[in-house]
């Protein structure tokens, strides 16, 4: 083998091309105007063109002149090259702050913002004066962080030196706390404002759409029309994320038209998330149609209103279409794909996407792997979960809430509670870490270590607790039979109670049959969450298990009197790519004979093995014999019967129940794993059930 000292031919010939090149740019900047030199510079297009007019400059000694460094630098942070951006910055040693400003831009412009904001305050630190440019570039730093404490410091600064009247600076001062989640700040700013232009406007409604003050927004931009201003693309694209219903919609768009705007493919790819917030996915549709030349903006946006409108299917075979068109992807319509799996649920198309992102090559990023875990959590999964997170080069506070989370709702609260001690030893935890891990002591009955976590928050990490901490511990202590301690926490909280924290009181006093709490439960629920068909309807099985028809029946005549209608239950079941949906006695199947027929089979088994079939669960005035039957017909046991008819004797089933699932199918269930030898795992609305030979890993506690 040749050393790496002895050029080959080739080499040599190329060595002495780029010599050449050099030679020739050096002859060039010593021979020319200084703005011929800029225009060198701002002409290169590679980072081999602008290293080779930096080495030039460097023999010629141009280097010297700042105002050239200075521009060098900007170039190179243009084509990404931060390191040779930052090494040219420190070698100047140079206070002048138009180079300092151009450095922080160009950490800004590349995503990296702590380093923007370590550099901001090492400036201050030497007694540099930032100025009008220095802030908006630092201000969108701390936005897209969310990191509020820096911002108000950096406010605090630009008051100091009075840059406060400053257009610029306080559209991005509008910007940047609106992004923080302090739109009453943005609204401060906005207000004091002695000068606004067409930027404030449009950062202040975009601010109110952000934080989902949307009706606020629209009020802003009806202002800002009735005050003669004509609204440009970013102000409608702004206006358009702040729209909910149909008739707001439309009139938007009339504006559009009246305005004379193009509508281009951003505007389209708004409108088409607009009409899909209005539940009008096929006018959203229609604007997606009508763009000749989609690019990426467009599919993405038509995929993420599909996933918006809970059509997963429609989503996936929208992204398999765009795939078909070779259109380059980004991580954000990715994760929209991978959200639309995750309301499916589907395992096979979870390990298509995983599969396609591995083949794809595609840069690893933290929030598309937080988002897999996610995704084969609620497929039913852990071990894929955590293989992916065991193989994350980095993590963050998000990964581990999910992973928590996703060991809480299957049953493995040890689990949870260990992962979540490994975190604390690296990050401190925020308050979805603490929800996550407080849920998956509730569903795992453990009230010691509940109540230790939750009272840590405040003690050991000054996170102040929040009315989903409150629901989880009285979830927690409802669940073990803790009811009346579980109601004297919630007497003593120092806030008012919300739904969730009366919903999870009332959720334990269906377990427990405890009519009494359910009662006091029910009149807070009906007063603060009266839209919830699922509080009527435990109010009502409640009265009814135990005995109350009359008063069950009233229950339900309210729900008619207030136009409240029941969720209708339904199973979900995948089979080779191709989903199918099981109601309550379904009779619209293909092999609906086959089924019911296997079904009773599969009964008679179940009964010799001990199963009763449990009568409390159905709530109508009928005969034992007639209960039986419709126990023996709900959703879940005609999903799992159809997939022992349609899948292999070793395969997995899974199904999903858009309800709690009901406890005599929880025992039926059990019983079906041991009598076939096949794994079941059950998600329904609230945790998943995995059942093997017999036993569930809930323990029954759920």
């Amino acid at each position: 083998m040749q050393k790496l000292s002895a050029l080959s031919p080739l080499h040599h010939h190329s060595r002495c091309l780029l010599y050449h090149a050099e030679a020739q740019t050096e002859f060039l900047l010593r021979s020319v105007e200084p703005d011929t030199c800029i225009s060198s510079i701002k002409q290169c297009r590679t980072l081999q063109s602008l290293k080779s007019v930096h080495a030039s400059m460097l023999r010629s000694h141009l280097h010297l002149n700042l105002f050239f460094s200075t521009n060098l630098v900007a170039q190179y942070a243009s084509l990404g090259a931060m390191s040779y951006a930052y090494s040219l910055f420190s070698t100047s040693q140079s206070s002048d702050v138009f180079l300092w400003n151009v450095m922080i831009r160009g950490f800004v412009d590349n995503g990296l913002y702590r380093r923007s904001m370590l550099l901001y305050r090492k400036m201050r630190g030497l007694g540099i004066q930032p100025d009008n440019f220095t802030f908006p570039f630092v201000l969108k730093a701390c936005g897209f962080l969310r990191n509020h404490e820096v911002g108000v410091i950096v406010h605090g600064n630009l008051i100091e030196l009075g840059y406060e009247s400053d257009v610029v600076v306080g559209n991005s001062l509008i910007a940047m706390y609106g992004k923080c989640e302090r739109l009453d700040i943005s609204w401060l700013v906005f207000d004091k404002m002695p000068e606004r232009n067409i930027v404030s406007w449009s950062s202040m409604i975009g601010a109110c759409a952000q934080n989902a003050h949307y009706e606020e927004g629209l009020s802003l931009f009806t202002r800002m029309l009735e005050e003669g201003i004509r609204p440009n693309r970013i102000v409608i694209l702004n206006v358009m994320a702040c729209v909910y219903r149909e008739n707001q919609a439309d009139d938007v768009c009339r504006v559009v038209i009246d305005s004379g705007f193009d509508l281009d493919e951003s505007v389209q790819s708004a409108a088409m998330g607009m009409y899909a917030r209005c539940g009008k996915i096929d006018i959203a549709r229609r604007f997606f149609d009508g763009i000749l030349e989609k690019d990426l903006v467009s599919w993405a946006s038509m995929i993420e209103a599909y996933t918006q409108a809970d059509l997963p299917l429609t989503a996936l075979e929208l992204f398999k279409q765009m795939l078909s068109q070779r259109i380059v992807l980004d991580s954000v319509t990715l994760l929209s794909v991978i959200r639309a799996c995750s309301n499916l649920a589907s395992f096979q198309q979870a390990r298509f996407i995983h599969g396609f992102l591995i083949r794809s090559f595609f840069k690893t990023q933290i929030a598309l792997e937080t988002a897999l875990i996610d995704l084969y959590v609620k497929c039913g999964s852990l071990v894929y979960a955590r293989n992916i997170f065991d193989r994350m080069q980095e993590r963050n506070i998000i990964s581990w809430s999910t992973l928590i989370s996703g060991y809480g709702i299957h049953g493995h609260g040890k689990e949870a509670l260990y992962l979540f001690d490994q975190m604390k030893a690296i990050i401190k935890p925020d308050h979805i870490a603490f929800l996550a891990v407080l849920s998956a002591c509730s569903h795992g009955g453990l009230i010691v270590e509940g109540w230790e976590c939750f009272n840590s928050m405040s003690r050991d990490f000054k996170v102040t607790p929040r009315p989903e901490h409150y629901a989880c511990m009285v979830d927690l202590l409802g669940r073990a039979g803790r009811l009346s301690e579980a109601l004297d926490f919630i007497e003593r909280m120092p806030a008012r109670p919300d739904a969730g924290v009366w919903g999870a009181l009332l959720g334990a006093c269906r377990i427990h049959l405890n009519v009494e709490l359910a009662e006091v439960a029910a009149k807070s629920l009906f007063e603060l969450d009266a839209e919830n068909p699922g509080r009527y309807v435990l109010l009502s099985n409640i009265y009814a298990s135990s005995g109350k028809r009359n008063k069950a029946h009233r229950i339900r005549d309210l729900m008619k009197r207030r136009g409240v209608r029941k969720i209708a239950g339904h199973t979900i079941i995948e089979i080779k790519n191709k989903v199918y949906t099981f109601v309550a006695g379904d009779q619209s199947h293909p092999q609906t004979n086959l089924i019911y027929s296997e079904l009773e089979n599969v009964i008679n088994r179940i009964r010799q093995e001990g199963y009763t079939p449990d009568l409390n669960f159905v709530l109508h005035d009928v005969e034992e014999e007639t209960k039986e039957k419709m126990l023996y017909l709900h959703s879940e046991k005609l999903a799992i019967v159809f997939g022992l008819l349609n899948t292999g004797p070793d395969s997995v089933i899974r199904i999903r129940k858009n309800l709690r699932v009901c406890g005599d199918c929880h025992t039926a269930t059990k019983f079906i794993s041991k009598v076939t030898g096949r794994e079941i795992i059950v998600r329904d609305a609230h945790r998943f059930h995995h059942f093997n030979e017999g036993t569930c890993s809930c323990g029954d506690y759920w």
